[in-house]
């Protein structure tokens, strides 16, 4: 059976992780769940099971202003080749995965065109996480980890362009979200920072669910 994540049901999760495991996390660690935000327009990147109208059909990925909306939550995962370890903090320079919290599919590129402003097509592609090489990302960050306070950029592996909102807007049926591309000349619409979700902890003890959060 599949399960749903509420956000009624992630606010009771994140109050019993908080209670059970008090540290604070600094880094970004493999299978967190979290919201990304765009720093240039303060977005966050965003999917649901809408598919696009044209370009490749796939489930389309947009920038929202809601805070609160759950389908704005991706689960960091290393790529089908070499996968990383739960709790292990990412590094800078590494190949990773999104997969979205909601609908199992990963964040996804190719070489269809965008509907609004015709650069790179940004979808979520896949079925219960397992997709093809379409779904690699590179973070591109200073240092030797991801800070979760960091703003970072992240780099498609097959195509060399980044993840990048256009500023542009779509009407119905995702009347006021934002356009998601990729882009092969970042600029400040590529930069983005981790905020609300679910950090695990690198050396939680034999429990292996404790976490670290923000407020949602």
């Amino acid at each position: 059976m599949e399960v749903k994540v509420t956000e009624v049901g992630l606010f009771l999760l994140l109050a019993v992780m908080d209670f059970a495991w008090g540290k604070t996390l600094t880094e970004v660690t493999c299978g967190s769940a979290f919201k990304l935000l765009n720093t240039a327009y303060k977005v966050r990147l965003h999917s649901h099971d809408i598919k696009y109208g044209s370009g490749s059909g796939q489930q389309s990925v947009t920038g929202t202003e809601v805070k609160e909306d759950v389908n704005s939550l991706w689960e960091v995962k290393g790529t089908a080749k070499a996968p990383c370890k739960r709790g292990e903090p990412v590094t800078c320079g590494s190949r990773i995965r999104f997969q979205h919290l909601q609908t199992t599919r990963n964040l996804h590129s190719h070489l269809f065109s965008s509907p609004l402003s015709g650069q790179q097509e940004i979808s979520a592609f896949g079925d219960n996480g397992t997709g093809d090489s379409g779904d690699n990302w590179e973070v591109v960050c200073r240092g030797d980890t991801w800070g979760r306070d960091e703003v970072v950029q992240f780099r498609h592996i097959d195509t060399d362009a980044y993840l990048s909102a256009s500023g542009n807007t779509f009407g119905r049926p995702i009347h006021g979200q934002m356009e998601i591309v990729g882009v092969s000349n970042p600029g400040s619409g590529s930069h983005w920072q981790t905020v609300e979700g679910i950090f695990i902890h690198p050396t939680a003890p034999s429990l292996k669910t404790h976490h670290e959060h923000n407020e949602l």
